[in-house]
Parts: structure tokens; sequence; C-alpha cells
């Protein structure tokens, strides 16, 4: 008997130290440092919404995840780079733009068509419902070791000129600043114009001013912040394309968190999209009062004239989007609910 006592106090003692041995632990586990890599400056929508994701996971997570935002490009300043540092675990985080991840899943291709959106309530009304989601979700699905967390708003891009434009034959012979990209160069031929290619963003003032270029294109806060505006007095409202940002994450790098945390990393993703969003409003918001101040002439298309626009679109169409027609028809029949 006193043997049979003296055994289950040695086994209640025992499993009293391993309890204790158990909180001593849990009270010593080191966070999972993360990173993550945006190339825009401090205060920038996207950044401000890196920021808060941030915040929110150590917050959620009881600071079992800790995420180090590094904005202007300081760990990698060019989207790409750090697309590739996902894909082998160097980065747990970057925000890009949605077009360098189309290398992965092409059906994010269809998104970025020139005229195809009728507003912004519109693009969201696709990014949030099924088309969007399922591409994001496609994303880690495409075995590129990416996994798309959430869309950002960055807004539309719009011409800006020194000349008026009100419809298609006012974009005759003029030369326009664009990225290197087929796509929008066949765009503006399709307008009647051509399309310059090969100036950074930073030399666009000075190709105008010299008469390089006729004007460029880009959303309201680069026009303003790059002092475009100066340069290019009438801004061109037709919002050609939205090509919205997405919040990546590293199949590698989140391994080193729980199931459960990342479960709760991928919801705080999705919910820092709407205060992106108003952080973007706002932006474009400040730039546009700015701009407007300034004395530039806002040009707002007419309902017709934006129609001729997108007419202008077909042969584009059929050479860039003949592959992802079954989407883009979804995302046209969406916008009979938006115009």
């Amino acid at each position: 008997m006193k043997k049979l006592i003296v055994l289950m106090l040695i086994l209640v003692s025992a499993a009293s130290l391993s309890v204790f041995a158990q909180g001593a632990t849990d009270a010593e586990i080191k966070p999972v440092i993360l990173k993550l890599s945006e190339v825009h400056a401090e205060g920038y929508p996207t950044s401000l919404a890196d920021h808060e994701f941030a915040r929110l996971v150590n917050e959620r997570t009881n600071g079992r995840v800790q995420i180090e935002v590094y904005t202007g490009g300081t760990l990698y300043n060019q989207e790409t780079g750090a697309i590739e540092a996902l894909q082998v675990g160097d980065l747990a985080f970057a925000r890009v733009s949605a077009s360098p991840v189309a290398s992965y899943v092409p059906a994010l291709n269809a998104i970025q068509m020139p005229y195809l959106y009728n507003n912004s309530t519109h693009m969201w009304a696709v990014l949030n419902g099924e088309v969007g989601q399922k591409m994001l979700a496609d994303i880690e699905k495409s075995g590129s070791g990416l996994i798309g967390l959430c869309y950002y708003d960055a807004g539309s891009r719009s011409f800006y000129l020194t000349k008026a434009v009100y419809k298609v034959a006012d974009m005759a012979g003029l030369k326009i600043r664009l990225q290197n990209n087929k796509m929008m160069v066949r765009m503006a031929e399709l307008l009647g114009a051509t399309g310059v290619t090969g100036i950074g963003p930073n030399d666009v003032y000075s190709a105008i001013t010299q008469g390089v270029v006729d004007g460029a294109e880009n959303n309201w806060p680069t026009y303003q912040n790059m002092g475009d505006y100066e340069a290019a007095k009438f801004y061109i409202l037709d919002q050609h394309t939205r090509v919205p940002e997405i919040l990546l994450g590293s199949v590698e790098a989140l391994k080193k968190v729980s199931p459960a945390d990342l479960e709760i990393i991928k919801q705080t993703a999705k919910d820092t999209q709407e205060f992106e969003i108003e952080a973007w409003a706002k932006k474009e918001a400040e730039s546009e009062k700015i701009v407007r101040a300034a004395g530039t002439t806002v040009i707002e298309l007419t309902p017709e004239a934006y129609a001729e626009f997108q007419s202008k679109m077909a042969p584009l169409y059929d050479e860039f989007g003949k592959d992802y027609m079954t989407i883009i028809n979804q995302i046209r029949e969406i916008g009979k609910n938006y115009r």
C-alpha cells in the first residue's frame, strides 16, 4: 500500500513538473520574425497597409509572429527581385503589382486589359468576387512557391498631355511615354498615337518639356508627386487601365509558422484590404486637389467618347486577350451592374 502511495505521489509530481516546464517553454518561445518588402516610400497607401498588416498579425498571434516592414525598396528595389526571394524563402512577404504575377497565373492578364472596367466599383466587384478570388487562390496552386494573400488598390491610369483630348480623333499623332509593355504600345497605336518606351519615370518631366513626347499616362498620385502636372497641363480622365497590387506570401518562409498562425496571417491580409483602399482614396483625393489648384485642365470623357475609346480596342483584345475571353466576358457581364 505504501509503495502504491509513493508511486502515485511520484506520478503527480512528475505531471506537475511537466506542466510547469511546458509553461516555461511557452513563455520562452522566440517569436517568428518575418520580413516584408515594399518598393514604395513610407506614407504611401500600400506602405501604410503593410504596417497595418504587421501590427494586426502581431496582435492576433499574441506576438508569436512579428513582421518587419522594409519600405522604399531597401530590401529589394525591384518587384521581380522580391518575387524571386519569396520563391526561395529568403523573404516572407512582398507587395507587388499584379503584372509580374501574371507570369505564374496567366489569367491575371485578363484583369489588366485596357478599357475593361466601367469604374472602380466594377473592378472591386470582380476582384472580391468569384473571378478575382479564384485567381488569388491559383497563385498558391501554381507551384510557384507564392501565396496570393489579398489585392490592394493602385487606382486607374489616365493620359496626361500638352493638349486637350475629348475624343479619339484628338489623339492622332501624339507621342506618349509608356511603360515597356507591348499591349500598352498597341493601345496607343490603335488610338492613333505613338507609344514611346525607354524613358524612366524620373525623366518624364524633362521629356515633355523638351518636346520628346507630348505626354505620358499614370495615376493621380504619380502625376502629382513627379511634378509632371507642371509640364503636361491636360489630364484626360479616360482611366484606361486598373491594375491592382497584390500582397504575396512565401510558401517556404511561412513554413516557420504554425498552421493556425498561417490562417491568421491569411485572414489578416484580407482584413487590411479595406484599410488600403481608404488610404488610396485619401491620397488620390489629395493629389487631385493639388493638381486642380495648379490650374490643370481635367477632362472627363463623355459616355459616348469613352465607348469610342473602348471600341478601338477590339483588335487588341483579339491579339492579347484571345486566351482569356471567357474571363473577360465574365468581367463584362459583371459590369452591367456597375455603369
